[in-house]
């Protein structure tokens, strides 16, 4: 190689060879696995292929070649604790692989790589070493395949092919499922780079435990199907999924030590020099803090792009969670003001080429890392003080670890999280109980309504689906695509029943009551996706001998659609003729929420700015559920805004224009896709208004009106939160909408009845009554405090003595916290030296004043002591001058015991 390539450059070279070789380019997938409910994030190359090897889905292609963005900081693959220790570790990375689905497999794959390694990018030859697998176990074969493709490379040193067992060469995606052996690339970078040869015996070696050989290229050849602990069977189609870690290849490539001293990492750590002032040496001599911000704040800011912005829960706390352990880090370098967005600007500037997003998302990366900055700093201080309370004490116990329900506390009420308090506590020594923590959280996050995050992998029932799909098809019941599914046109097919499922066997017939799944060659159901639920209806016999309600609809293989439901009369077989019908009353109120929540969409953008993205939704026919992202409530005349442009919007009588077109050329032309989403090749596009002058233009896979118009009506139930940073609509339109203002304008005109008023002049009787009823109160509140002084007169002319002091400690009824001020002001003036505590309890809330005259402050005597002594029964607390103090409580059935034990304590005082 002549010249230093840069790393973009480097990433384009290696897309280009694979495309070069047949492969089709496929753009990254969103960090948040679309329709993949087990894992938080995207952490490996094949997340967004895993459909395709667990046979649930086919693609137009059979070579592919990408560059996957990656976030590994939570569950099985997390760094989190090596960053910054080394220079190799990251949370954010991105993953180069090659694909191949059922085409080329071992030796091309292995060809391919050495001579991109060697012949393109220049690498010595003599420095490669392959790693093949031989199972230590004796059960699986040894792969001489791929080890005589590596000595077949022109070059190779055959010495340097190595045997390893199952830890190092085979890979697993679970514990049952697609599986097989792998041969890594490994290099020998020098003794230079072996930062263990101080210790006696060591020896340098691949897959050893020192710095010197580098993994750069890891082939996986998935060649088994794992039934059990202990059965393989192989796969009839086998692939390959290739994975080489882009940071690693640009260090060595551009020939630096570290990932972090390539150059996609300079800018950002120019911009956290210029903050402090070091020089590159004095930044390279404690490099930890450095480190650990550039990689933190490249994470988040790739995390906002794709619509994850700081939170409480899941996602959204590990966005939260590494911005704010990036600005702690920032304080060891004395950075005191927000810095992060600025670093992560540089990261837009290196990435934002290849990776568009970020620069669409400039604007919402950096309000999100400034806003969160903020939001720490201000209560950091209070937390780690309070964290640093717990610590000292563990120490006085002689315990090491801080108990997990403490450190959520932490969290709960300080922002601090689990991985800061760690942080911490490992700097003296100490440590947190994780699982605690965890439990701790969980429970809060259940005890809130928020349920289980994770479900099953999918795929469960793929092999017996696709086993079923080939019997089929070798029938000619099926044609190659498998089910024929169109959702978009007609609502009704008739069609062979070729399958009869029940507790997951086939069946010949099934009876009135049965549970089952029914498999047609073809269906106009819709399968729930991208927020939209599924189609309902009715599969019948033409003779309406049988009928089964289909209740849900699912696709458990790549080419299977299949109808879920209960026989509800006769008993249909196989082979059967079958009508299937949609629910056609409920498709089309599922259509008219579908396209208003585009509407909306569009709306949201007009009145909060583009940074109002979509961040989940629910279609269903009687509502919607519309989550996005934006910092604060929306204020009343905002949400009257958004509802009036969509009625607008409804009233134009706007077409609505599905278009299938590949990604690429969508995402050019400004469609929006929505995070979170998984979409194909070839994508769906919506677009609504005039094609020149689009109101709306998404990617999406669900079903819409033809026009506007056809949505009727348009409101807005309410607007909350859904998580920090997370906004919810809940609305309705159509025959939804029209219930709700039929039920609305009834209490309207029955409580205009009960007033004697009109609809149109209520708000004005309304606040007429409101005038006189505060009035009254006032009215009330009066006489109360007259009373109160009349009593309390009587009270004033026979205050007890303690040690020659005036003492009152009374209960004065229905007074407030106004009222008792009062009263202590009419002590003082009768007694130039004394103490006063007075108590009311107004709707159970007790209330204390606590009054001390001057010359008993300076003995020692303060109100604000003598208030929190008075409240601690009460289960409350208070403060104030050491003259004059207030305090407030929970149980007012403690005030007279509380206020009795008044003159002890002053005695005890005086004494």
């Amino acid at each position: 190689m002549a010249k230093k390539l840069s790393g973009n450059e480097i990433r384009q070279t290696f897309i280009d060879f694979f495309v070069e070789h047949g492969h089709a380019f496929v753009p990254s997938a969103s960090l948040i696995p679309g329709g993949d409910s087990t894992l938080l994030f995207t952490n490996a190359g094949m997340v967004q292929f895993k459909d395709v090897f667990l046979g649930t889905d086919k693609r137009p292609y059979t070579r592919a070649v990408d560059s996957q963005k990656c976030l590994r900081v939570a569950g099985k693959h997390n760094d989190l604790d090596e960053v910054g220790r080394d220079g190799s570790h990251h949370t954010f990375f991105e993953m180069l692989g090659n694909w191949s689905f059922g085409d080329y497999y071992k030796k091309e794959a292995i060809t391919w790589a050495w001579q991109l390694l060697t012949d393109v990018w220049g690498l010595p030859k003599a420095s490669l070493y392959a790693t093949c697998f031989k199972d230590d176990k004796g059960n699986i074969p040894q792969d001489d395949e791929a080890a005589q493709a590596w000595r077949q490379q022109p070059g190779f040193d055959p010495s340097h092919v190595l045997f390893f067992g199952r830890k190092e060469n085979f890979w697993e995606m679970a514990e049952t499922g697609p599986c097989g052996p792998c041969s890594e690339i490994h290099m020998d970078r020098g003794v230079q780079y072996c930062n263990k040869q101080d210790v006696p015996k060591h020896v340098c070696r691949v897959n050893g435990d020192c710095d010197r050989f580098l993994e750069l290229w890891n082939n996986v050849f998935i060649q088994y199907n794992r039934l059990d602990a202990d059965t393989l069977e192989p796969l009839p189609a086998k692939h390959v999924d290739t994975g080489m870690g882009f940071e690693r290849l640009v260090s060595v490539l551009q020939g630096v030590d570290s990932n972090y001293k390539i150059d996609l990492f300079k800018g950002a750590l120019d911009v956290v020099r210029s903050l402090t002032g070091e020089s590159e040496q004095q930044m390279y001599d404690h490099f930890t803090p450095y480190r650990v911000i550039a990689d933190h704040a490249r994470a988040a800011a790739f995390l906002i792009a794709d619509g994850v912005v700081p939170g409480n829960t899941g996602r959204n706390y590990i966005c939260r969670m590494i911005i704010r352990r990036a600005a702690r880090f920032g304080t060891k370098l004395e950075l005191r003001e927000p810095f992060l967005a600025r670093v992560a600007e540089a990261f837009i500037d290196s990435y934002g080429d290849f990776y568009p997003e970020l620069v669409k998302g400039r604007q919402a990366i950096v309000d999100n890392l400034a806003r969160e900055e903020v939001r720490f700093a201000r209560t950091v201080e209070s937390g780690t003080a309070f964290l640093q309370g717990m610590l000292d004490e563990l120490r006085k116990k002689k315990k090491k670890v801080l108990d997990g329900a403490k450190a959520f506390e932490l969290y709960a009420t300080y922002g601090l999280p689990l991985e800061i308090t760690r942080d911490i506590a490992r700097e003296q020594e100490l440590d947190v109980d994780v699982d605690g923590f965890h439990r701790a959280m969980e429970e809060h996050r259940l005890a809130s309504g928020a349920g289980k995050a994770m479900g099953l992998m999918g795929g469960e029932d793929a092999e017996f689906y696709n086993g079923l799909r080939k019997v089929l098809q070798a029938k000619g019941k099926l044609g190659k695509g498998g089910v024929a599914y169109d959702p978009y046109g007609v609502l009704e097919v008739e069609g062979e029943v070729l399958a009869l499922v029940a507790n997951g066997q086939t069946i010949d017939e099934a009876q009135a009551g049965d549970s089952v799944e029914v498999l047609l060659p073809c269906t106009p159901f819709y399968v729930e996706s991208g927020g939209q639920v599924s189609d309902t209806g009715l599969i019948r016999d033409p003779g309406n001998k049988w009928e089964i309600e289909v209740s849900e609809m699912r696709k458990p293989a790549a080419g299977m659609v299949v109808h879920v439901g209960e026989v509800v009369r006769g008993q249909p077989r196989v082979g059967d003729r079958a009508v299937a019908s949609v629910d056609a009353d409920r498709r089309h109120d599922i259509r008219r929420n579908h396209t208003a929540t585009h509407l909306l969409h569009a709306a949201l953008h007009q009145v909060l700015g583009e940074n109002a993205r979509q961040a989940g939704s629910l279609v269903a026919p009687d509502r919607f559920r519309f989550d996005f992202n934006h910092p604060e409530a929306m204020t009343p005349e905002q949400i009257e805004r958004v509802e009036r442009i969509v009625n607008l919007a409804v009233a134009a009588d706007y077409p609505v224009k599905p278009v299938e077109k590949s990604r690429q050329q969508a995402v050019a032309e400004g469609a929006m896709a929505l995070f979170g989403e998984k979409y194909g090749e070839t994508v769906r596009t919506i677009t609504i208004g005039d094609p020149n002058q689009r109101y709306s233009y998404e990617l999406c896979g669900g079903t819409h009106l033809d026009r506007t118009s056809d949505v009727g009506a348009f409101l807005i139930v309410s607007e909350g939160s859904a998580a920090a940073g997370i906004r919810r609509i809940e609305a309705v339109t159509g025959r939804g909408a029209y219930e709700l203002i039929a039920r609305r304008f009834k209490a309207l005109k029955q409580a205009a009845g009960l007033l004697s008023s009109t609809p149109e002049a209520l708000p004005e009787k309304v606040e007429s009554l409101q005038d006189e009823l505060n009035a009254v109160k006032k009215g009330i509140a009066g006489l109360r405090r007259e009373g109160a002084i009349a009593s309390f007169a009587t009270q004033l002319a026979n205050v007890p003595l303690v040690h020659g002091v005036p003492v009152l400690a009374v209960e004065v009824p229905n007074a407030d916290a106004d009222t008792l001020r009062q009263l202590a002001d009419r002590f003082r003036q009768n007694y130039a030296s004394g103490v006063c505590v007075l108590g009311s309890a107004i709707d159970g809330r007790p209330t204390v004043i606590a009054s001390v005259s001057e010359d008993l402050v300076k003995r020692g005597i303060t109100a604000g002591e003598l208030v929190k002594f008075v409240a601690a029964p009460l289960g409350g607390s208070g403060g104030g001058k050491p003259s004059l103090a207030q305090a407030g409580g929970k149980d007012a059935s403690k005030l007279d015991e509380a206020l009795a034990s008044v003159p002890g304590w002053v005695e005890k005082k005086l004494k």
